[in-house]
């Protein structure tokens, strides 16, 4: 399966995950796709589903996106402006990204917000309690060298023919009210922000939205899957076996590249909670009852780190064995 990535970078974002997404989901019927945090819209991109309603809390992702819907953000445009505000960046040597930044938290400029998606540190999306993006700079004034250029313009003009050929419509609204648009015949991808984990996301996420999420997809009575965690080498998402015990579960070994610190890029087993059946997955019972048996959490192959990724991680649980053991 070519996976198609979107020009928008974020934190958490599931491009190495939609494979296993698709795989579990292509079987099922429905008449629309709905997403109530669509994020960067790596997944929906790759289902590729005929119809779609796409929303988000941020309005920056809706906006960007809607300009490409309307062509008033195009590939060609992309390339003319990112070469311009490159060369900026370049002979600032990094001062125009704050120039840029200021700029867009006053008027909000979809490629301005490109811009910063592809130039800010660690590709985070962080926002101050105004609204205001507030990620620093990256710090590589050359960030927009020709060949980065041209990856973010494919990548702007691929996904425009995939909005083009289907029925999508972007939404900029919270969960809530994408909730009560909700129709027996939808099928709906969750992805909310990961409870009980620290995430940079536009909005804060909390049990109480979790549980009401959980209520409106139940009594939607759609199809849906929902993404989160299960559980990494520290402790595990107990949310899955109260709020989404219902649910069946499938999981797949993740390697997150996240954070500033070593100590933040941790192997995680990812979930895929679902109201139906999916390859992959088992009943929430099993998935209880295997891990207070210490058996394998694992109901997809392991992932094959290379060499140095599985050096570190096998270094990590043996330092966090050790810290055990002398407690």
């Amino acid at each position: 399966m070519k996976i198609f990535v979107p020009p928008i970078k974020s934190q958490g974002i599931k491009t190495k995950l939609v494979e296993w997404i698709s795989s579990n989901v292509k079987e099922t019927s429905y008449d629309r796709w709905v997403e109530p945090f669509m994020g960067t819209g790596v997944v929906a991109f790759n289902v590729r589903p005929k119809k779609a309603l796409l929303c988000d809390s941020n309005p920056h992702l809706i906006n960007f996106y809607k300009a490409i819907q309307n062509n008033e953000v195009t590939s060609g445009i992309v390339k003319n402006f990112l070469n311009q505000e490159g060369q900026k960046l370049l002979e600032s040597e990094g001062k125009h990204y704050y120039v840029v930044r200021e700029r867009f938290n006053e008027f909000g400029n979809p490629l301005d917000f490109l811009f910063l998606s592809r130039s800010c540190f660690n590709g985070m999306m962080r926002f101050n309690k105004k609204g205001g993006f507030n990620v620093p700079f990256c710090k590589k004034p050359n960030r927009f060298a020709q060949a980065l250029v041209t990856k973010i313009t494919n990548q702007v003009e691929n996904i425009s023919q995939i909005i083009e050929l289907g029925d999508y419509e972007f939404k900029h609204q919270d969960f809530n009210q994408t909730l009560l648009e909700l129709k027996s015949s939808d099928f709906v991808y969750s992805d909310p922000p990961y409870i009980g984990r620290h995430v940079d996301y536009f909005d804060s996420w909390s049990e109480e939205e979790e549980i009401i999420l959980n209520k409106g997809l139940v009594n939607s009575k759609c199809k849906f899957i929902l993404s989160t965690w299960l559980s990494n080498k520290y402790r595990t998402n107990d949310y899955v076996f109260s709020v989404w015990e219902e649910c069946f579960v499938a999981t797949k070994e993740h390697f997150y590249h996240v954070g500033g610190k070593e100590t933040n890029r941790n192997a995680v087993y990812e979930a895929l909670l679902s109201n139906i059946k999916l390859k992959d997955s088992i009943s929430n019972s099993e998935m209880k009852s295997r891990i207070k048996n210490d058996k394998s959490q694992l109901t997809t192959k392991p992932k094959n780190y290379d060499l140095p990724i599985q050096l570190t991680l096998t270094l990590e649980e043996s330092r966090f064995a050790n810290n055990v053991y002398k407690k």
